[in-house]
């Protein structure tokens, strides 16, 4: 996770490059760890959780993802809107994946798999 994390983080100087093949190839490579990223994040979700429980985190989190999606599209407009630039934005999504695999090593410092009540998953 941590090397498509990295692969992204070029995508903060897009809007600073004169060559559109040079922006194009910059987004493009972080399309690509994207992808990356979220294999990998489907099978750590499966390593962590048991089998009963994996499409509910997975549901889960694809909620909070496309609400997280919603929201970053407000935030969007409104920095065109005041600053006529695509600089922040860029510097935002070149360092998001690096914030979150920050927050799973917080919330998560040893990948062990979560011990679920089977009786609660059961009802």
């Amino acid at each position: 996770m941590l090397v498509c994390a990295l692969c992204v983080v070029p995508i903060m100087f897009a809007s600073q490059v004169k060559s559109l093949w040079a922006s194009v190839a910059l987004v493009s490579l972080a399309a690509a760890a994207h992808q990356g990223w979220s294999a990998n994040l489907f099978t750590f979700t499966s390593d962590m959780f048991p089998r009963r429980a994996v499409g509910s985190v997975v549901g889960i989190g694809g909620t909070a993802g496309a609400i997280g999606g919603m929201l970053i599209a407000l935030v969007v407009g409104e920095i065109l809107r005041r600053t006529g630039s695509y600089f922040l934005i860029f510097l935002i999504a070149g360092s998001a994946y690096l914030f979150a695999l920050l927050i799973i090593h917080l919330l998560i410092p040893t990948s062990e798999p979560a011990k679920l009540d089977a009786a609660k998953l059961d009802a």
